[in-house]
């Protein structure tokens, strides 16, 4: 993906990323569901001869009162500051959400998925992930990921996924550099058969690209 030009109008205070031996990586997420991704970041550990790296949430957004009870009972029980917000994103308050190092969401497949009617960008769903892009060009995290179904590269003939790649390239003071991946998750030793696009990007002035990991080709069974 391209990169693109420098945009003016964004938060003057950018997260900074410094090689410091430990740190800890503050993430939101929206569009969180019950927190799929974001439980599987909060397990991570990154270490190195030189940095040790973890994450620590500080908001997630949802609309369903079970699901924003589930996120916060897994994830906030060691951050009782952090935010849960259950509404509606249309009327979430962007502002109001903290600047954070990472950005994370997974946004409504609905309008994408080959199981439903593929309206895409004509139906309610299909636009909701600019709300994302709203808050990356407000907010300029070091990173951002995003998830979605395989039907989103064909919507409305392929256009939709082109133009959120687009916006998500574009976005904030420095755009992104985007590694985009079609995963098959049993290729990976996941037992189960759902293939999903993984967006995976760095601020454009940090000089990092994400690599796609080499698949370990270990089929297990949910039984193993």
């Amino acid at each position: 993906v391209t990169k693109p030009n420098n945009k003016s109008g964004a938060r003057q205070k950018l997260p900074k990323w410094t090689r410091s031996e430990k740190r800890v990586l503050t993430v939101g997420e929206m569009f969180s569901g019950p927190g799929g991704i974001g439980l599987a970041l909060h397990n991570t550990k990154l270490k190195a001869p030189s940095i040790e790296l973890s994450f620590e949430h500080l908001w997630a957004t949802d609309y369903d009162p079970d699901t924003c009870k589930t996120y916060r009972n897994n994830l906030f029980t060691g951050n009782p500051n952090a935010q849960t917000i259950c509404s509606d994103i249309k009327d979430v308050n962007l502002d109001a959400l903290p600047t954070v190092d990472g950005f994370l969401y997974g946004f409504p497949c609905n309008d994408f998925s080959l199981v439903g009617e593929t309206l895409g960008f004509n139906g309610k769903f299909g636009a909701l992930y600019q709300y994302g892009v709203e808050y990356i060009s407000r907010n300029n995290p070091l990173f951002i990921f995003a998830e979605n179904v395989s039907g989103i590269s064909s919507s409305n003939s392929g256009s939709a996924f082109t133009k959120i790649l687009h916006d998500l390239n574009h976005a904030g003071k420095y755009g992104y550099h985007l590694t985009v991946h079609h995963y098959k998750f049993e290729d990976y030793g996941v037992p189960q058969a759902r293939h999903r696009y993984i967006i995976v990007g760095f601020r454009g002035d940090l000089g990092l690209s994400f690599q796609v990991p080499k698949p370990t080709m270990t089929k297990k069974t949910a039984k193993q």
